[in-house]
């Protein structure tokens, strides 16, 4: 296969559908309830807490081992493409017809885990705190974004990385953009608020 064949397994990795697969053993086919994605948020909603963590875990780890087989095969620039790959295997999912599947932002958080662990950390401390004031996990996701777009040239990364925030970061915004929308009309949904 070589060493950029490992590019094929880093996009099949992000393309594994961990919600989904939990949703087929709670009999509930996570595409066609709430949101329709095949992403954590939805697989809290839609199964509980102890199978959204499930589904957070295993999507960081897709990200977070795809960005490890980049570095090892090719290095920091390789990191970014393992990375990328497998937000784009979990965004536009090759088993669902690559029709919008997923946000990336639990692949992207087991991506920086890898890349940029201090920038992790304060990303997760302000989703946290978006989430637990607004009760929007969305907001909480385009805000953690910022932040790494931000704090990746406040702490000099490294070009590569730096690439990798600005594409991230813009891929998750402007998958968010229905988000926004929702937020504006009052119809978007709170984490933990059932609708009356």
């Amino acid at each position: 296969m070589g060493r950029y064949g490992i590019f094929i397994i880093t996009y099949i990795l992000g393309a594994i559908p961990f919600a989904y697969l939990a949703g087929r053993f709670k009999n509930i086919d996570v595409r066609r309830h709430g949101s329709g994605n095949i992403g954590t948020t939805n697989a809290f909603r839609l199964l509980g807490v102890k199978w959204g963590i499930a589904v957070l875990i295993g999507d960081a780890l897709k990200g977070a081992l795809a960005t490890w087989l980049g570095i090892m095969a090719v290095g920091p620039w390789g990191g970014i493409l393992g990375g990328l790959l497998a937000m784009a295997g979990h965004s536009w999912n090759p088993f669902f017809g690559f029709k919008p599947s997923g946000k990336g932002v639990a692949s992207g958080l087991g991506i920086i885990l890898v890349l940029m662990p201090k920038i992790t950390i304060i990303a997760l401390i302000l989703f946290l705190i978006v989430v637990i004031f607004t009760r929007y996990v969305s907001m909480g996701s385009v805000v953690a974004a910022l932040a790494l777009l931000i704090f990746v040239f406040v702490f000099q990364e490294p070009l590569a990385y730096r690439v990798f925030a600005i594409i991230a970061s813009s891929v998750v915004i402007i998958r968010h953009r229905t988000n926004f929308q929702r937020v504006l009309n009052g119809t978007e949904n709170r984490f933990g608020v059932k609708k009356k």
